[in-house]
């Protein structure tokens, strides 16, 4: 173990207590929303990353070499405490900050401890702010990765929740369309439609575009495949919302839909849904 590595050792371990008073009053004068609750949660934090970083010394990790297996433990919990706090809605600043917080305390135990020696307080401090520095890179890095994750996540939901499939009636699906129709979202239209044919048996699926605002080539090759996966489960596909708009683009774009049904309004592909099941309606008695 380099010395300068076994000095900030010395120091962490000595001084634990200190370190951690002053480390979590200056993570508190930096921020401008803390309670009593938020200072628990620090107190446990920061005891939680001191643990981790006296265990990575003790290893013989090498502040130059923050990928080494011996700050594994570190880095876990520096991704633990971001993830947590991205979480939470705070920001990636927010995280940095209380880590970088970290290096007053250990520069004021290498001023007292190595008072006169010149050339030891220099190299402890180089040593330390190389650390705390990766240390707070880190934490912006899982902060950033979380960050996406949560996104994704958030636009799967999203396109989930945007292509419902509705049972209309007995072995008659509906999927209404709402917005642009892109690749991501004629999979999970393709995917959830699938899975509730299987699950309800049932033979005709409806397939409303009422709510796309155009349909150009690649649309058109969105539905098509839609259709054919839904063909193979052994059901019919039943297309509605062809304004006279959509007719004359599909017409002009030269996109074959033969053989597909289709239909203006959803009531009319329900009306024919229900023909072909064998179904007739009619009016009992007249209206009011």
């Amino acid at each position: 173990m380099a010395q300068e590595t076994q000095t900030v050792l010395q120091l962490v371990t000595q001084h634990e207590e200190q370190i951690l008073t002053e480390w979590l009053q200056e993570a508190g004068s930096a921020s401008t929303r803390l309670t009593d609750a938020n200072r628990r949660a620090m107190r446990g934090e920061a005891e939680e990353l001191l643990h981790a970083l006296r265990k990575a010394l003790q290893a013989g990790g090498d502040p130059d070499n923050f990928q080494q297996p011996a700050w594994a433990p570190l880095r876990q919990t520096l991704e633990g405490l971001s993830r947590s706090r991205a979480a939470q809605g705070q920001s990636a600043g927010d995280t940095s900050v209380f880590v970088l917080a970290f290096k007053r305390p250990l520069f004021a135990a290498i001023q007292r401890d190595l008072a006169g020696q010149a050339d030891r307080q220099m190299a402890a401090v180089w040593t330390l702010s190389t650390l705390v520095d990766r240390m707070a890179q880190w934490t912006v890095t899982t902060y950033q990765q979380t960050r996406e994750e949560i996104i994704k996540r958030q636009q799967q939901d999203l396109l989930e929740l945007s292509t419902p499939v509705i049972k209309l009636f007995e072995g008659v699906l509906a999927v209404p369309m709402i917005g642009t129709l892109d690749s991501s979202r004629t999979q999970v239209v393709m995917e959830t439609l699938l899975q509730r044919i299987v699950e309800t048996g049932s033979r005709l699926a409806i397939i409303d575009i009422t709510g796309v605002p155009t349909v150009d080539t690649l649309v058109a090759q969105h539905l098509l495949k839609t259709v054919s996966a839904i063909r193979l489960m052994g059901a019919e596909c039943i297309i509605s919302g062809i304004r006279p708009q959509i007719a004359q683009t599909i017409v002009h774009l030269g996109i074959d839909l033969q053989g597909i049904a289709s239909k203006s309004s959803l009531a009319d592909a329900l009306e024919l849904a229900m023909e072909q099941q064998g179904f007739v309606i009619s009016r009992t008695r007249q209206g009011a």
